[in-house]
């Protein structure tokens, strides 16, 4: 067997320390310390695959083009913001609370406003149903902006909304994920109903290289919102798709998909309505400048409300903030639902210290995953939860428990597309909404309370018995799951 020539393994050498010194300077700056390690870890481990994989995924950021038109929007509604503050807030909030919704304003710029409306639907068709029949009020203009938007027998009443309201010249403007949709069941024929019924829709964040748009691959928008007129919005967890997302593997398997949308009315709506038109923006480069974001109508409750956007194109993790600064305020009791849930530091040291402090910690999760490394690298902190004192309800299969909410004792919760992992703080164009009320409350602990009644509790003895096997996958998936 021929030996390579020895100043070809001296090159390599040398190539291989620059890589490795390189990586130590570069990866760490102004990354979290867990992301930064688990990528040195695959540079020092696989150098020449894990340079690529960094040059492809490293940037969590959007282009910087794609960041300056979210400063101008932030600007913008800064400077307008006076305008949004519609309705009167209801009283006596306490300090923590005027503290975390300025925190929000000064990140996402949108203000709180008072007087809304906000009630829950849990049922999947019915909550594709609803939105058809708001859909059907329409006078104006419709805005439709989901990650998954398939046109298929459960969403066939929603699509017809959409073709009855632009046949009488309703606009109807439309914003649904490129990698999410492109590829998929259905896709071509969602964009030909588009077409057909004249619909002005755009991809989000599309992969276009030849036509100059590129950024990181998985940076994907995956907010969920429905905006008519101003006046009615909807946002939740629930995409526009059949329950088991129309794909073979899941419908072999049986898996359909659990979520939950609020409709909103009231001064919130705007807020909405000017994220919706922002996206736009990004998007398409066209002010939708006949869109009055400036005139509100009072809601059917007198709910605080407060849209909170998040994603790439901040600075910081604006969800992950709202999260901490909730969690830390509790001072009875915690619900977390979310599919996801793979914490970083500071979030998990906040859980097991709300554990420590007697307050009640409740985590739902999902028994089977549909997403395998995400599914293993969530298992991995069961243990750590557990032993910390967190109550862990999975939901049982075949159904994969969807919705992202966060509820902290009986007044303050967050319903929107968040999950609680490094994928949706860092990675992810996310939508939640802040409400202060107690009856709202009460309608997440109604579906808290349901979910609980389909859920089996997983207990620390049992999760000790599980085989090393899983350990192990489990434990590989948490390192992968740092890779941003």
């Amino acid at each position: 067997m021929e030996q390579w020539p020895w100043w070809v393994l001296a090159i390599a050498f040398v190539v291989d320390i620059a890589i490795r010194i390189t990586a130590i300077i570069v990866i760490p700056r102004n990354r979290r310390p867990m992301s930064a390690m688990a990528w040195l870890l695959a540079v020092f481990f696989i150098p020449y695959i894990g340079v690529v994989l960094f040059l492809v995924i490293g940037n969590p950021r959007l282009p910087r083009a794609r960041r300056r038109k979210q400063d101008q929007i932030n600007r913008y509604i800064a400077a307008t913001s006076d305008k949004l503050h519609f309705g009167t807030l209801r009283p006596n909030a306490p300090d923590w609370f005027r503290s975390v919704v300025t925190m929000n304003q000064n990140l996402g710029a949108l203000p709180i406003s008072g007087d809304n409306g906000a009630h829950l639907i849990s049922d999947y068709q019915e909550s594709l149903d609803a939105m058809a029949e708001a859909i059907r009020s329409a006078q104006e203009y419709v805005h439709v902006e989901f990650y998954i938007l398939q046109s298929d027998d459960s969403t066939d009443n929603f699509f017809r909304a959409l073709e009855e309201v632009a046949a009488r010249g309703v606009s109807v403007r439309v914003l649904l994920d490129h990698w999410a949709n492109r590829w998929k069941p259905r896709y071509r024929a969602t964009v030909k109903r588009l077409n057909a019924m004249g619909a002005n829709w755009h991809l989000m964040l599309p992969m276009q290289p030849l036509k100059g748009r590129m950024q990181r691959p998985d940076l994907r928008n995956h907010r969920k919102l429905l905006v008519i007129d101003g006046k009615v919005g909807y946002l939740g967890s629930q995409n526009i798709t059949d329950s088991s997302y129309n794909l073979p593997k899941n419908i072999k398997r049986g898996l359909h998909w659990v979520d939950l949308m609020v409709r909103v009315d009231g001064p919130v709506v705007l807020s909405l309505n000017a994220m919706f038109l922002s996206d736009w923006y990004s998007e398409t480069d066209e002010i939708l400048s006949e869109i009055d974001i400036t005139n509100a109508e009072i809601g059917t409750g007198d709910l605080d409300c407060q849209i909170v956007p998040s994603g790439p194109g901040y600075e910081v993790e604006n969800n992950l903030r709202l999260f901490l600064a909730l969690l830390y305020a509790a001072k009875k009791k915690i619900v977390i639902v979310s599919p996801y849930f793979v914490p970083d530091e500071a979030l998990l040291l906040a859980v097991s210290s709300m554990c420590d402090r007697g307050v009640e910690v409740e985590l739902f999760v999902s028994e089977e995953g549909d997403q395998a490394m995400v599914y293993h690298a969530q298992r991995s902190y069961y243990e750590a939860l557990l032993r910390a004192g967190v109550r862990i309800w999975m939901y049982r299969k075949p159904y994969i428990l969807h919705t992202k909410s966060l509820t902290i004792d009986d007044e303050v919760a967050v319903i929107g597309s968040s999950n609680m992992d490094m994928r949706s703080f860092g990675l992810n164009l996310e939508v939640s909404m802040l409400v202060r009320g107690g009856e709202f409350v009460s309608e997440m602990r109604a579906v808290e309370d349901q979910y609980r009644t389909l859920s089996r509790e997983l207990t620390l003895e049992e999760w000790l018995r599980q085989p090393l096997r899983s350990t192990v996958l489990d434990n590989l998936a948490r390192l992968t799951s740092a890779l941003q």
